[in-house]
């Protein structure tokens, strides 16, 4: 899963349709490196970024959305947690909705989920709530009650993906111990999403900012795969892919396939 982010700080010229046309060209150049998905956001999701409006979220993201879900082979994912704003994506050709609140903020985004057949990615979130102090404890519980949502909107289980939500109101201990402990996860059920990427937590380990922690984002995706996560959302494709690739090589070996 690529991640383009249509926001001012990605897209700096701040121009509707050349930062529209620099996405789609970024979406593209991801996919024929390797990306399956590509997940679009217009809403920076980072500690302290400030908020925009629906309206501004939407258009900011419908034409790139149209554009890229007409690429072959495309999947398109969209960020938001806005019940509005992932109906009108999904109408312009989006395939998932990926809610970064887990179904805290908007129920409807289930609703909408069970009605369209449309893929639901449901990300665990420590913001704006008392967290359980184990770590696992507080997926669970955050992650069942949202799975409850889902269940009463009638969303069917094929549908869904669940994202332990790496870096959203969790120190470097957490999301370390988050890793070391991943295959606990699994008794939920359901496939597991992973969004490391250049997350701060990587940066406290080794030291670096930036688009310097892809190495690293690379080190966590690999560990991440070796315990059974299913898919990656980065923002540097190629580098994952190729550290995947190994990963995966190494798995088949380990249950018996290409001896």
């Amino acid at each position: 899963m690529g991640i383009l982010n249509v926001t001012p700080d990605s897209f700096s010229d701040g121009g509707r349709f050349h930062a529209a046309e620099r996405a789609i060209e970024h979406a593209a150049r991801m996919i024929g490196e390797g990306a399956d998905i590509i997940d679009i956001g217009g809403e920076s999701t980072r500690p302290g970024a400030e908020p925009v409006t629906a309206e501004e979220e939407q258009r900011r993201i419908l034409p790139v959305i149209e554009k890229v879900a007409a690429m072959p082979a495309a999947i398109v994912s969209v960020d938001t947690y806005r019940a509005e704003t992932a109906r009108l994506a999904l109408e312009a050709g989006a395939h998932i909705v990926n809610d970064v609140w887990g179904l805290s903020r908007e129920r409807a985004i289930a609703d909408l989920a069970a009605a369209s057949g449309a893929g639901l990615a449901i990300m665990h979130t420590g913001r704006e709530r008392q967290k359980s102090p184990d770590v696992i404890e507080d997926q669970r519980v955050f992650l069942t009650e949202a799975l409850q949502a889902a269940e009463r909107a009638g969303v069917k289980a094929e549908q869904i993906v669940l994202d332990p939500g790496f870096g959203f109101a969790k120190d470097a201990e957490e999301n370390l111990s988050l890793i070391a402990r991943f295959e606990e996860l699994h008794h939920l059920g359901f496939p597991q999403l992973v969004g490391t990427s250049r997350k701060r937590f990587i940066g406290t380990v080794t030291g670096r900012d930036g688009d310097e922690r892809d190495i690293g984002t690379a080190a966590t995706s690999v560990a991440l795969r070796m315990k059974g996560a299913a898919i990656f959302r980065v923002h540097n494709v190629a580098m994952n892919r190729a550290a995947l690739d190994m990963a995966d090589a190494v798995l088949q070996r380990q249950n018996g396939v290409g001896r």
